[in-house]
């Protein structure tokens, strides 16, 4: 795979494209927004960043959807972002419509790519660039997951004085806060993290996670963008380089868990060919509960998506 597209080239996409140029693992990483001239600014910031970072992949950026021909991947993360008081939900409108128009344009000069949508609401635009598409649902997937592990893990990481790197995670569900914490796979270098803190402590942990987004929003007026961009970053290069990751990530259901024809955050294996499995944990009662309550809310937004007829 030699070429990533990065549509929208606000915070998370630029960020995105900076830090997979950084990985060093394509040729090129083009940058697409409506804004030309934005894109074509930060690409060559992060271009002349190359000689001090030390990388070779080339940054282009553009509004011309032919530049993004023959891409292998395309990252979609454009859309309007969330404001302070509104929650992911209150995007679809204005977002749905640019997911589904992004998509017909990209398939226009790429014929069989792996799309990975970042926009919010994630769930959602995600199933809305699958019926768009009509690729097959293992290469159209969405990055809510690993965001959603990663603030998980870093708040741990304050409370128990350890290394993020140690510490790994699960989350099921949509993205938000009818996430689904999974407290009993949760390890801190092979240990039950149930072993190291106390269930009290655990659970505010867990309620901060769940609004991890909100919080900095409030922080800054805008949604985040550092983790977020890294984050489907990490996805590319998983695919990229046959890694065959464990990740959760928002995919099809098409009958795990009892679920079908609905997008969820779920542990898959992630290759060159997208999702290569989805994993399908033993869920206990409790967890199953709060997974189908979780997929219960994604399934009203995707109605209100259907009402749009967009697709």
């Amino acid at each position: 795979m030699s070429k990533v597209t990065v549509v929208g080239a606000g915070n998370v996409g630029a960020t995105c494209a900076n830090v997979l140029a950084h990985k060093d693992i394509v040729k090129e990483v083009v940058l697409l927004d409506i804004k030309g001239d934005l894109a074509r600014g930060k690409a060559l910031d992060s271009w002349q960043q190359a000689p001090i970072d030390y990388y070779s992949t080339a940054l282009k950026g553009t509004e011309k959807y032919k530049d993004t021909k023959g891409s292998d991947i395309v990252v979609i993360t454009a859309g309007i972002p969330r404001r302070p008081g509104m929650s992911r939900d209150d995007l679809i409108s204005t977002n749905a419509k640019i997911v589904t128009s992004v998509t017909e344009s990209i398939l226009k000069y790429s014929k069989n790519p792996i799309i990975i949508i970042v926009s919010n609401p994630l769930d959602v635009m995600t199933y809305a660039a699958h019926k768009v598409s009509k690729l097959k649902p293992n290469r159209v997937f969405g990055m809510a997951g690993i965001l959603d592990t990663a603030r998980y893990r870093a708040f741990l990481a304050t409370e128990l004085n350890v290394s993020p790197k140690d510490i790994q995670a699960v989350l099921m569900g949509g993205h938000g806060d009818t996430m689904v914490p999974l407290p009993r796979y949760t390890t801190v270098a092979g240990i039950p993290v149930l072993e190291m803190i106390a269930k009290d402590k655990l659970k505010a942990i867990v309620e901060r996670t769940k609004k991890g987004g909100g919080e900095l929003v409030g922080l800054m007026g805008t949604s985040a963008w550092y983790a977020p961009g890294a984050a489907a970053a990490q996805m590319v290069e998983a695919i990229v380089k046959d890694e065959q990751r464990i990740f959760p990530v928002c995919a099809k259901l098409t009958g795990q868990y009892g679920l079908k024809d609905i997008f969820l955050g779920v542990p898959v294996k992630l290759g060159k060919n997208g999702i290569e499995q989805v994993l399908e944990l033993d869920l206990k009662a409790a967890e199953k509960k709060l997974l189908i309550k979780s997929a219960n809310h994604v399934k009203k937004v995707i109605g209100t998506f259907n009402k749009m007829k967009l697709a």
